[in-house]
């Protein structure tokens, strides 16, 4: 931890990612808000809010991914946080959701490039045995944004309006590229003349693909993530729907909601970063459990209409959120001390499209049924499936466990490596 603290790349990559997230998550909370509260959206036009970030990564995440192997990952994001600076603005004059929708397509595209960039480059300033704790402080970090954040964006729509919340945003990622320009550059790494010719998107996703299936932790966690990701986005993308059954509901419950979520894994993240010899795949079973129970219970609170609604749903938002960490956490720390340098960016490359391809069928999913048979009975049915993922996984862990693949770099058949 101390080590951590004092590496300098490592924290000036981390104070970027600090100063964007908080924008992204007031941005997102007045968006919701506005669509989902002023607007009054269906749930299936609430659930495309959350399409059109998902839909660019699950299209392009395996592209972006080999692209931040082959260039510069510092200019990448640069480049991306520039871009996004100036779109997040269209959203300023945004009066239907069709405008709305564009623009997040948009942006959403600039971020599939970003965040393999960003996952490489913290392989690049962070040495393999500070890495568990690096992705804890990363997910301390992205949990603090989240609980400053939507308070923040509460207050600021409230007072200003979302517009104002919108140029809040476009102002953070242009802080965050400025800062990102003190990140040191990486060391080119060598590569001959035949393997650049040889080099094409279709064989290094192939061997993105194939080095996850070397490991069959890495492959069974990565099978785990994406399908609780399915499932409980069906749910996870109709919370502002599910607030409006509530006859005494805040305007600003949303917000909190968010906020409870940013301090579960907060906590969840601090007591990763002490603790760094845990055993990644019992811990994120533990977290898809405490997922389902939350979302069972929230069902069952609105079901009954129950009062102080500002405090339980906070509550179990800090829950869901420490059970979220529990599971993300353990699995990107896993895959990125196991994964070498110059392989960062195809791997997660192909780890965020499937997980971007679950957030996009999931909330397809939950609008659907939530407008066939109701939010609550929605919640009920995603928690109880969480639950029985769960189960299983608990019943074949032993075989999980013993039957990991302690495979070299060198028998996994990677390439030498790509400038970055």
């Amino acid at each position: 931890m101390e080590r951590l603290w004092k590496n300098k790349g490592y924290m000036t990559l981390m104070s970027a990612q600090a100063i964007s997230s908080i924008g992204d998550w007031l941005s997102i909370v007045a968006i919701i808000t506005l669509v989902g509260l002023k607007w009054d959206a269906s749930p299936l036009e609430v659930s495309f809010v959350f399409l059109c970030l998902a839909v660019p990564m699950a299209l392009f995440g395996a592209v972006a991914g080999m692209v931040a192997d082959r260039f510069s990952r510092k200019t990448l994001m640069i480049v991306s946080d520039v871009v996004r600076a100036a779109l997040i603005l269209i959203l300023t004059i945004a009066t239907s959701l069709w405008m709305v929708y564009a623009t997040l397509l948009t942006i959403g595209i600039f971020s599939a490039v970003f965040i393999p960039a960003k996952n490489g480059k913290l392989k690049e300033v962070v040495p393999e045995e500070d890495m568990k704790g690096a992705m804890s402080i990363t997910s301390m970090i992205d949990s603090s944004t989240k609980i400053l954040g939507p308070l923040v964006s509460g207050l600021l729509v409230t007072v200003f309006g979302a517009q104002q919340v919108f140029i809040i945003d476009s102002a953070t990622f242009l802080v965050s590229a400025v800062i990102l320009l003190f990140v040191p550059n990486a060391l080119p790494l060598e590569t001959t003349e035949e393997e650049k010719e040889k080099a094409s998107f279709k064989k290094e996703f192939a061997l993105g693909f194939s080095f996850l299936k070397s490991n069959r932790f890495m492959m069974t966690g990565l099978i785990l993530v994406g399908l609780s990701l399915l499932i409980l986005q069906s749910a996870d993308s109709q919370l502002i729907v599910l607030i409006r059954e509530l006859t005494q509901v805040s305007p600003d419950l949303f917000g909190y909601l968010v906020t409870g979520s940013g301090l579960g894994m907060f906590l969840a993240g601090f007591l990763l970063a002490k603790k760094t010899d845990y055993k990644a795949y019992p811990l994120m079973l533990l977290g898809v459990c405490g997922i389902g129970a939350s979302f069972g219970i929230m069902g069952m609170l609105t079901f009954y209409d129950l009062n102080y609604s500002i405090l339980w749903g906070p509550g179990l938002g800090f829950t869901a959120g420490f059970s979220a960490s529990l599971i993300f956490v353990p699995f990107q720390a896993t895959v990125q001390v196991n994964t070498p340098v110059h392989m960062t960016g195809r791997v997660f490359g192909v780890i965020n499209s499937v997980m971007t391809t679950a957030t996009i069928i999931g909330p397809l999913v939950g609008g659907w049924i939530a407008t066939m048979i109701g939010v609550i009975p929605t919640f009920t049915i995603t928690a109880s499936l969480l639950v029985c993922v769960s189960i299983v996984g608990f019943v074949t862990k032993r075989k999980v466990e013993g039957g990991k693949a302690h495979v070299s770099t060198s028998e996994q058949g990677t390439p030498e490596a790509t400038t970055s």
